[in-house]
C-alpha cells in the first residue's frame, strides 16, 4: 500500500531476539495451550505449505508434523535464521507478506498464524496469499480474537469479569510490553473487528469456510489460561478462493 511506513518490519527487527526467547521457550507463551488443537484443526495433509510470518518457526514445525513440505517466510532475517537453526521447515525465504517471491498457484496450504495483526498492509498481504494458493488450496488464519483486543479482565483471577474498555469497530494501532517469568516481550500491531477481517478476505477473493474459537488445554498455566475457557483468546479461520 502506498501509505505504508514500514513500522511493522522496524518493530519486529528490533524485537526479534525478544520474540525468539519468548516464543521458543516451551510452555511459556499461550501458543502451547492451543498447540494440540491447532494440529487437529490443520489435520494431516500432504503437498506444499507456506507459512507467512514464521517467527522462530514453531508453527512451521507443526506443519511438518502434519505431513506437509513447508516453506517458512518472514520479513525479518534474524527470525528466519532462528527458524532455520531449529530445522522448522524444508525451505526458507526472507520476504514481506505483501511481496511473496513465489509463482502463482504454488501452495496447497497457506498459514498466517497470529501475523495479520502485525502487518501494516494486511489487505495486500491477503491478496498475495490468495495469489500463491492453488485453485483448491486452503488459507488458515489465526488472529487474536477481536473481542479480546477490545476488552480486559478486571483482575488476575480466573473468574474475573471481562469488560469492554475500547471501541470495537475500526482498525487501531496498539503497542505494549509484557514481562513474565524473567522474559520481556514488546508487542506492536493493529487490531480490527471481525467485519474488518472478513471484508479484507472477501476483497482479496477469499471466502471463509470454517470458523473456530479454540479453548486452551486447562492443564496449561492453571489460572493464567483458565479465564480463556470463558472467553475466546483466539479466532481461527479457514478460507478458500472464490470462483473467478
Amino acid at each position: 500500500m502506498a501509505d505504508d511506513t514500514g513500522k511493522d518490519r522496524a518493530h519486529w527487527t528490533k524485537a526479534a531476539n525478544e520474540w525468539i526467547a519468548w516464543a521458543g521457550k516451551p510452555g511459556h507463551d499461550a501458543f502451547w495451550a492451543y498447540k494440540d488443537h491447532l494440529i487437529n484443526y490443520i489435520g494431516e495433509g500432504c503437498g506444499q505449505a507456506l507459512e507467512v510470518g514464521c517467527g522462530e518457526g514453531r508453527v512451521s514445525r507443526v506443519l511438518k508434523h502434519c505431513g506437509y513440505e513447508v516453506t517458512a517466510t518472514d520479513p525479518v532475517a534474524e527470525l528466519v535464521k532462528a527458524a532455520q537453526n531449529s530445522d522448522s521447515a524444508h525451505h526458507y525465504a526472507v520476504c514481506a507478506a505483501d511481496a511473496l517471491p513465489f509463482p502463482s498457484l504454488s501452495f496447497d496450504l497457506v498459514v498466517a498464524y497470529n501475523v495479520l495483526m502485525d502487518i501494516e498492509s494486511m489487505p495486500a498481504a491477503l491478496t498475495e496469499m490468495r495469489r500463491v494458493m492453488r485453485p483448491k488450496g486452503l488459507l488458515m488464519i489465526s488472529i487474536v480474537h477481536p473481542l479480546a483486543d477490545a476488552a480486559r479482565f478486571t483482575d488476575g483471577g480466573p473468574e474475573a469479569p471481562f469488560v469492554i474498555t475500547e471501541p470495537y469497530f475500526g482498525r487501531k494501532q496498539f503497542e505494549g510490553t509484557e514481562v513474565r517469568d524473567g522474559l520481556r516481550m514488546s508487542f506492536f500491531g493493529w487490531s480490527d473487528s471481525l467485519q474488518g477481517y472478513a471484508d479484507a478476505l472477501e476483497n482479496a477473493g477469499l471466502a471463509i469456510v470454517s470458523l473456530k474459537e479454540p479453548m486452551p488445554d486447562t492443564h496449561f498455566g492453571a489460572d493464567q489460561m483458565k479465564r480463556w475457557t470463558r472467553m475466546p483468546l483466539f479466532l481461527w479461520l479457514k478460507a478458500r478462493s472464490l470462483a473467478p
